[in-house]
């Protein structure tokens, strides 16, 4: 089949929703100078961060452009086929991937590593909304073929092992579910058999991810091993009172006791520095931009695109509220980069191309009603 006509440059600025581009821009803006400070903190060239950031915003950019002039209608009718490509290339990731920390989640080309795990959402997103669009998850044949469909990404996830990637898949798929029309019984039936499957899964996991969660209910059972990073993290977000201690002033990074800095603990590097009124302007800055996201999605009338939304605001929703969560010790530290914040080419990347799918759907919806403009 013939791709679908994209977009005109007339077309997207005229159906550009601004406001979502500016708290976009914003966010990315504090991200880079939180970046900055933690790169005192770790041991290295400060600017050497910030122009690896810089570069792969300069790549997320022209995806972006680029995204918006095809159309999310094209990536959608290709839905299949980059699924199935990214499958494969999770399982190839198994054998062709580098390893760090006991875990196979990169491929690693010269200086420069990508994670599939990331790029693997998008495709989860794409196909799900282009398979539930056409077969409505009210029943138990539709939910199972849903099911199936995604659950070869999660289990492969899984395998890397990436507990923390998976549980952003499990968000996504169940909001699209949802959304799609699951009745509430089979959503809750999902709920229940996750709950009773846990001591089982429990065995499944690798020792130090175990330690993990164990921590997280008491830190000092190991405070110089598993638990360090949550007791530092919980130093630097307290210790940043209400204003903050100011640019570059955090002690927690500048004496190099925060772990990981520059990606898993951004938030605790932006709260001690700029406190708690920071701390909260950033969760509105979130907030904001998820809600400019559905409202894209309650205007469609494309079910697909509604469906893509969804998809997207639950996979970036989720990922917010862990990563700034297990700044804060309240949730266990899983490793999920702050969307647009926390230092990484691979997150910053599939972010962008995901946001950019969002903002085509607003100009679509503003060419549709508008034609004349």
């Amino acid at each position: 089949m013939l791709p679908e006509v994209g977009y005109s440059w007339g077309d997207v600025g005229s159906g550009l929703d601004k406001a979502m581009l500016a708290l976009i821009g914003v966010l990315f803006a504090l991200g880079l100078v939180s970046v900055y400070s933690a790169g005192i903190s770790a041991r290295t060239s400060t600017v050497a961060y910030v122009v690896r950031q810089s570069v792969w915003a300069g790549v997320s950019a022209v995806a972006y452009v680029a995204i918006l002039r095809v159309g999310y209608r094209n990536f959608i009718r290709l839905s299949y086929w980059l699924y199935g490509a990214t499958v494969l290339i999770l399982v190839a990731l198994d054998a062709m991937g580098a390893a760090s920390k006991g875990a196979v989640r990169w491929f690693q080309i010269g200086p420069l590593s990508f994670q599939p795990a990331e790029l693997g959402k998008v495709a989860l997103i794409l196909v799900l909304s282009r398979f539930c669009s056409r077969y409505p998850p009210d029943n138990l044949k539709n939910l199972f073929g849903a099911l199936a469909i995604s659950g070869v990404s999660v289990v492969l996830v899984l395998l890397q092992p990436d507990l923390g990637s998976s549980l952003v898949y499990v968000a996504i798929i169940f909001a699209i579910l949802a959304v799609a029309g699951a009745p509430v019984k089979y959503l809750g039936s999902m709920v229940m058999t996750g709950i009773v499957a846990m001591p089982f899964f429990w065995k499944t996991l690798k020792t130090y991810q175990q330690m993990r969660l164990i921590v997280f209910l008491d830190p000092y059972r190991d405070p110089q091993g598993a638990g360090y990073n949550v007791i530092q993290s919980r130093i630097a977000v307290g210790s940043g009172g209400l204003w903050g201690k100011g640019f570059l002033q955090g002690t927690q990074g500048r004496l190099h006791f925060l772990p990981e800095p520059h990606t898993d603990f951004i938030f605790s590097v932006f709260a001690e520095e700029f406190g708690f009124v920071g701390g909260v302007a950033v969760v509105a800055l979130f907030a904001l931009l998820f809600w400019r996201m559905l409202r894209g999605a309650f205007r469609t009338k494309d079910t697909r695109a509604k469906l893509l939304c969804i998809g997207v605001v639950a996979w970036m929703w989720f990922q917010v509220m862990e990563s700034i969560a297990m700044s804060m010790g309240l949730a266990p530290i899983t490793g999920l980069p702050l969307p647009l914040f926390s230092y990484g080419g691979s997150s910053l990347l599939m972010v962008g191309v995901a946001l950019a799918l969002v903002q085509s759907v607003s100009i679509s919806y503003v060419k549709e009603k508008f034609p004349q403009m």
